[in-house]
């Protein structure tokens, strides 16, 4: 039965089939040719793998990212985090890895931050002066942080489909978010003294204010989602939904710079969107079911552990079929997959399901940023119109950063537990 899942499974994927797809063609498979399973009982399993009230947070993540990368919050953003920080050396790029820091805090979506700040950040950073392949590779790694930084749609995912708790996830991604982005800003900081690049004028203590007044709306709206959260005011779910009301408040009636006529081409766009990850969702959930009820998971336990002996080789292991993964597959559809088939080995290692949870999205930060299928990648080609090739020469640097900081985050437990530990 395992021989004809992986060949399925496999020939489909190589074939070009849609993941979603693939899975439940594999599910039907082995229910039909190796068990006496009704297959009706299919249906029961994608109703029951959609009937979670925490999946309501996914289409309201979305629908939030999208409104605010139509409107006016993320030049906001930019305007006030270059006066922060603007003046030193770098200061501009270290605006963009900042910005895109606080914006993933907004939008909880890798692509909606790339095109909301890489549309202004990319070119302002050409016209200072900052190198074409830096440019396009600070945007696009920095743009990845908007699936580490909370409230994050992978690791919602992660949390239903893993049986943990979304606020304790939550809280254990924000320091290795920041961790990633403050080593960015310390290699752009190296770079700009190297190639002496252009300082920007020191603001005044008058125009900081100035730009934060006008960004406090956006500062805000983290504040109150994750401060929601974690206080128990709302569920993630509820806070999702107090995330879209308050953007669409922010843009229609102070930023003014959203209109009530764009609502219905946003909500069609959001809704597309949240399809997609909800059937892929509802298709691994079957599958999961699958393997779970042919005892899988603990037969691939005993396999590891027969010739993996110790916990730091199994991280090192996962870690390296991940970014392999990455460069060909969906690394959110890989870990619907894979996560589940793990849990029996991270049982039985020891391993935190939560500190595996930041690993697990850290390795998809990566997965979004490595070629040939990279999303990220895609997205900052089509907002510059730069060749495919060219955006991914500019990332390379950067991903020795991220190589870096995964290695940390993996072997250093407390690096994520120590909020989720502290707190809760």
């Amino acid at each position: 039965m395992i021989l004809t899942i992986c060949a399925c499974f496999g020939g489909l994927l190589f074939a070009g089939v849609p993941i979603a797809v693939i899975l439940g063609i594999t599910t039907l498979t082995a229910l039909v040719f190796f068990t006496q399973t009704p297959l009706y009982l299919i249906t029961q399993q994608l109703f029951s793998a959609m009937d979670n009230f925490v999946l309501l947070a996914i289409p309201f993540f979305i629908l939030a990212g999208a409104i605010m990368t139509r409107g006016g919050i993320a030049r906001k953003l930019i305007r006030f985090v270059d006066a922060l920080v603007g003046w030193f050396p770098g200061g501009l790029g270290m605006a963009g890895v900042l910005a895109c820091i606080f914006f993933a805090a907004i939008s909880g979506s890798s692509t909606a931050t790339v095109v909301a700040i890489g549309s202004v950040m990319i070119p302002a950073l050409t016209k200072a002066g900052y190198g074409e392949n830096y440019t396009l590779g600070v945007i696009t790694v920095s743009g990845s942080l908007g699936i580490m930084i909370p409230p994050s749609i992978p690791m919602i995912l992660y949390c239903l489909v893993m049986n943990v708790s979304v606020a304790r996830l939550f809280m254990a991604g924000i320091i290795p978010g920041l961790l990633i982005g403050a080593c960015l800003m310390a290699y752009t900081f190296v770079l700009a003294k190297k190639n002496n690049w252009r300082i920007e004028k020191r603001p005044s203590l008058s125009e900081i204010l100035i730009a934060a007044r006008d960004g406090v709306w956006a500062l805000v709206l983290p504040l109150l989602i994750l401060g929601g959260i974690y206080t128990g005011l709302f569920t993630p779910t509820e806070a999702a939904a107090v995330g879209v009301v308050y953007a669409l408040a922010v843009e229609i009636f102070i930023y003014k710079e959203f209109k009530i006529s764009d609502i219905t081409s946003t909500c069609k766009e959001a809704a597309v969107l949240s399809a997609c990850l909800l059937f892929i969702l509802a298709c691994a959930m079957t599958f999961i079911w699958l393997l779970t009820s042919q005892q899988i998971p603990h037969q691939l336990a005993d396999l590891i552990i027969r010739y993996i002996d110790s916990p730091v080789m199994f991280l090192l292991t996962v870690n390296i079929l991940f970014l392999i993964l990455g460069c060909f597959m969906d690394d959110v559809s890989a870990m619907l997959v894979l996560a589940p088939l793990f849990l029996e080995t991270l049982n039985r290692y020891g391993i935190d399901l939560v500190h595996f949870g930041v690993v697990m999205v850290l390795n998809i930060q990566l997965g979004m940023l490595t070629p040939p299928f990279g999303l990220n990648l895609f997205i900052a080609s089509g907002i510059t119109g730069k060749p495919l090739t060219r955006v991914a020469r500019g990332v390379l640097p950067f991903l020795a950063v991220m190589l870096f900081c995964l290695f940390l985050v993996t072997y250093v437990p407390s690096i994520s537990l120590f909020l989720p530990d502290w707190l809760l």
